[in-house]
């Protein structure tokens, strides 16, 4: 059973900056994982907002994200990464990462999303205020 513990969050001022890590419990690896970094804001879906497949060599982002934030991953270390910048009030939320088992390489952000998602993070606050 992969664990999945996000960290990194808190409060940040507008414009900030934050790094969201999301590390495989010890004894796993997420090498044959795609990640997927959602977020839920208050009163609101849940929305994805970044994909990396499991060799890194793709990445995908939502129009809200695009530009700002920047999805990575280690996988000598087993965790993912989520680089947020110039942030944004609407950038509040719970910040989770999910992963999925599979090695295809062409799958974008849309398509991820119709998957269930293997496994999922307890999820971490993010709150974007000045």
């Amino acid at each position: 059973q992969l664990q999945l513990v996000e960290s990194g969050g808190g409060l940040v001022q507008p414009g900030g900056s934050m790094r969201l890590s999301c590390a495989a419990a010890s004894g796993h690896n997420l090498d044959y994982y795609a990640i997927v970094w959602f977020r839920q804001a208050p009163g609101k879906e849940r929305e994805g907002i970044s994909c990396i497949t499991h060799s890194g060599r793709r990445t995908d982002y939502s129009d809200s994200v695009r530009g700002r934030f920047t999805i990575s991953r280690d996988n000598a270390k087993s965790v993912a990464y989520l680089q947020m910048n110039n942030l944004k009030p609407e950038d509040t939320g719970r910040y989770y990462c999910a992963a999925e088992l599979t090695a295809a390489e062409d799958l974008t952000l849309a398509e991820l999303m119709t998957f269930r998602m293997d496994y999922w993070g307890k999820g971490i606050s993010v709150a974007v205020s000045s």
